[in-house]
């Protein structure tokens, strides 16, 4: 559906885009994860034409992506990092609007517009103007207004920048309904839990790189270990560290100890030695590789750093 063949952007002092390459496939939701100033709002605005890269090209369904490309266009729908509504005019002025860019005969217009406001849950709030509006129902307005051309591709650039859980989930909700009714959907964030709970495959993209891409589990398959083992420190345990020892290397930190355990680990093995030498499992904590392991594995920092 999306093939981005080795594109490289830059600005005058600094390279955007160093040499990307994605595919992202018909009714997928892929994910784009990274740190503010990764690269991500860069690559949505050469994916919906905005701007040309440097070097490299871009395909959507079959067709090059450029600047003068309007039909491409046609099949996107862009929710950008930046509101863009009109405060003073009611949600359903501003929809009208929207959907006259795109030609939408009258009636059918009307019919998406209440569809999709009631999708939102802003149904009742159609004739109210949005400078009344919270950042949260923004937010999922400015979804509604990028989907009533009904485009087959939704690129959503961070969408859930600072609003309420509610409407967080409203927007994912919405998003996973249409990704299962068909939509191909690319989705840009800096904050893990998002990516784990939308996207099916993940790309990691730091200082204009890829530097990993794969489902989840992939990419935690890839972590050089399989879990951290957590155990409080108190009078029992603190007299044990040799026999935490035997299992792996262990790290004294303020108020646990941290057992990272040695090859051929043995989960049920463990549990015995500490139920025969008196240590509850209540003091025992098994933290599992995350997104986050292998994001800080590959970087050497935590992504919202």
């Amino acid at each position: 559906m999306i093939k981005i063949n080795s594109i490289t952007k830059r600005y005058p002092t600094i390279t955007a885009l160093d040499n990307i390459s994605l595919n992202v496939n018909k009714q997928e939701f892929f994910g784009l994860l990274g740190p503010n100033g990764a690269g991500k709002t860069t690559l949505m605005n050469l994916l919906v034409g905005y701007l040309n890269p440097d070097q490299g090209d871009i395909h959507i369904a079959g067709e090059k992506v450029t600047q003068d490309g309007l039909h491409t266009r046609k099949n996107i729908g862009l929710v950008p990092q930046s509101l863009a509504l009109y405060d003073d005019l009611s949600a359903q002025d501003n929809l009208d609007i929207f959907g006259s860019f795109y030609h939408i005969e009258k009636n059918l217009l009307k019919e998406r517009i209440k569809e999709k406001l009631e999708s939102v849950q802003l149904y009742e709030r159609r004739k109210d103007k949005v400078k009344t509006f919270s950042g949260g129902m923004k937010r999922r307005l400015n979804l509604v207004a990028s989907m009533l051309h009904d485009p087959p591709i939704l690129l959503c650039d961070e969408p859930t920048v600072g609003i309420d859980p509610q409407s967080r989930n409203a927007i994912f909700d919405y998003l996973l309904m249409l990704n299962e009714q068909g939509k191909t959907i690319v989705y840009t964030t800096h904050y893990m839990e998002e990516a784990e709970r939308l996207c099916k495959r993940i790309a990691i993209i730091d200082f204009g790189k890829i530097i990993a891409e794969g489902t989840i589990d992939e990419l935690i398959e890839k972590l050089p270990y399989d879990e951290t083992i957590l155990i409080t420190k108190n009078q029992v345990t603190k007299g044990k560290i040799d026999l935490l020892k035997s299992f792996g290397s262990v790290v004294d930190e303020d108020d646990h100890f941290q057992l990272k355990p040695n090859a051929g680990f043995q989960l049920s093995q463990f549990f015995s030695s500490l139920e025969k030498n008196t240590i509850s499992y209540k003091f025992v904590e098994l933290h599992k590789p995350t997104l986050e392991s292998y994001f800080l594995h590959l970087t050497g920092r935590r992504l919202r750093d």
